[in-house]
């Protein structure tokens, strides 16, 4: 009977609310505001995405203009996976912005994250430095006539080419995650978000290759960029060539495939 008693007390023991929330050094003296915000997401700030999965909202706090990302709430297998087996997105965003500033590559500062745990984690946040970008990825696919593309999509090569130099395998290397800001004289700089599936390993040219799969490519773009990629990987224009358009029409007809097939439920 004493150990009957004892049940409930663990039970409430399991599923007590407990709070995650760790921020950057440089940002310490706005924490009280920033917890604030965050515990108040719902009424704070401008949406600037509100999708089905995630939210982003745009908040000023003493003159610092910060996103903050809110990540789906997970399902019931999620939720406890998070809690003890992986790290949630919030936290492996602002751990690999840490490493690409580290490395060099540019991704809007990572200022902090926040967790909430209830029998798994319940909410998770990020927070990273606004950039007024000026345009981004996709807009080089869809107007193939945007000023100076062919010299941003030689930029841009060499961008992912530092990437793999490194060992940064960037999973969602896809068009809307690199942010563009023009600095002027043909100079521009690149910005990765979404970084929460990454993972650094020795990056062959098979798996480099494959790594521009979801850029959505199409076959003037992928001269322009196999042409810069061989020359600074020291490989064949034509091996270059062969391997990104071989991983590019297979990914798109992948997707292609997908979306008839819902179409025809």
């Amino acid at each position: 009977m004493d150990y009957l008693r004892k049940i409930p007390f663990l039970v409430l023991s399991f599923l007590k609310m407990q709070e995650n929330f760790v921020i950057h050094p440089e940002y310490s003296q706005i924490a009280t505001k920033l917890m604030d915000v965050l515990h108040n997401f719902s009424k704070k700030g401008e949406y600037v995405t509100k999708g089905e999965r995630n939210v982003i909202k745009l908040v000023k706090i003493e003159g610092n203009s910060l996103n903050i990302k809110k990540f789906k709430t997970p399902n019931a297998f999620q939720s406890l996976a998070y809690q003890y087996l992986r790290e949630s997105k919030a936290k492996r965003s602002f751990e690999y912005a840490s490493k690409l500033i580290d490395f060099g590559i540019k991704t809007p500062f990572p200022v902090a994250y926040f967790e909430i745990f209830s029998g798994g984690l319940k909410e998770s946040f990020y927070v990273s430095e606004h950039v007024n970008y000026d345009f981004d990825f996709r807009e080089l696919i869809h107007n193939p006539r945007f000023k100076k593309r062919n010299e941003i999509l030689r930029q841009f090569t060499k961008f992912t080419f530092k990437l793999h130099e490194n060992g940064i395998n960037f999973l969602d290397h896809s068009p809307g995650n690199t942010l563009i800001m023009d600095n002027g004289n043909d100079n521009y700089d690149f910005y990765l978000i979404d970084l929460n599936r990454m993972r650094f390993e020795n990056m062959s040219f098979e798996k480099r290759m494959h790594n521009f799969r979801r850029l959505w490519l199409s076959k003037t773009m992928i001269k322009v960029m196999a042409a810069e990629y061989a020359q600074l990987y020291g490989k064949s224009y034509e091996e270059t060539h062969r391997l990104m358009l071989k991983h590019s029409r297979a990914f798109q007809k992948k997707i292609n495939s997908k979306k008839l097939r819902r179409r025809r439920r």
